[in-house]
């Protein structure tokens, strides 16, 4: 399936996360230095579920309310791209496309706990469900399920191998949190040579700012976001419904 290029999305659009966070002056560069022009997406879609497990989606209840029992969770927001998740899930298994998870174990690994507990000591306590994939998204027999213990799905795993023997060309990654393991997973997937898409309301992060900046930057250089229409198009071979301008891909560091 083929998409038109386009530029970066326009300033004040607000519904893109980054509208109102990054400056219209920033965007402004990041257009003229041609940064964010729209991929295109060939061959075999798999759907990539990034850490959606109880550790990092935790209750669904406000964040400082979730943080209390899961410190490494998300709360509100991390439920929000649950449904949006279940959607792209259904999509993507009545497709027939390939659906891959990953599940962060690093928390119960004692070998890299050393290199976590500097930077992240309360969110080592553990509850016995954390690395559970949440119920309503679980995978089904046949899906790829790898374990990891660094940021990238990628790193230390056998992901890749998985995906080059399905075919799969192109990911339509989801999951948390959007400036960690989301964001390095995507940046791994694009110098594998996939075609990556981010689908928005698939991703959710515990700081605001963060997902914002995150967003932005991902869709300047690594991969496209997109709206939940497109990134469902994508798993299902639709071609784009959405007529706005939308995030994209490529370009030199």
């Amino acid at each position: 399936m083929q998409h038109r290029g386009c530029d970066v999305a326009h300033i004040g659009q607000p519904h893109w996360p980054w509208d109102g966070v990054v400056s219209d002056a920033d965007q402004a560069v990041c257009r003229a230095a041609g940064y964010g022009r729209r991929s295109r997406f060939t061959g075999t879609a798999a759907l990539l579920i990034v850490d959606m497990t109880y550790a990092f989606v935790g209750l669904r209840a406000p964040i400082h309310t979730s943080i209390a029992e899961y410190p490494n969770s998300c709360g509100e927001a991390a439920w929000d791209a649950v449904d949006a998740v279940r959607q792209l899930l259904d999509a993507a298994r009545r497709a027939g496309a390939p659906v891959a998870y990953t599940v962060d174990v690093s928390a119960t690994e004692s070998s890299v706990d050393s290199v976590w507990r500097n930077k992240q000591q309360p969110a080592l306590r553990r509850r016995a469900d954390e690395t559970e994939i949440v119920h309503e998204i679980r995978p089904l027999p046949g899906d790829i399920v790898v374990t990891k213990t660094r940021p990238s799905g990628f790193f230390g795993t056998d992901l890749l191998q998985q995906l080059r023997d399905r075919g799969v060309r192109t990911l339509v990654v989801c999951g948390g949190t959007t400036s960690g393991c989301v964001r390095a997973t995507v940046v791994d997937a694009f110098s594998h040579g996939f075609n990556v898409a981010v689908a928005l309301d698939g991703v959710f992060d515990r700081v605001v700012t963060s997902h914002a900046v995150n967003l932005f930057d991902l869709n300047a250089k690594y991969c496209d976001v997109l709206q939940q229409s497109d990134a469902l198009g994508i798993l299902t071979g639709r071609p784009a419904a959405s007529p706005e301008i939308r995030p994209t891909q490529q370009s030199r560091k």
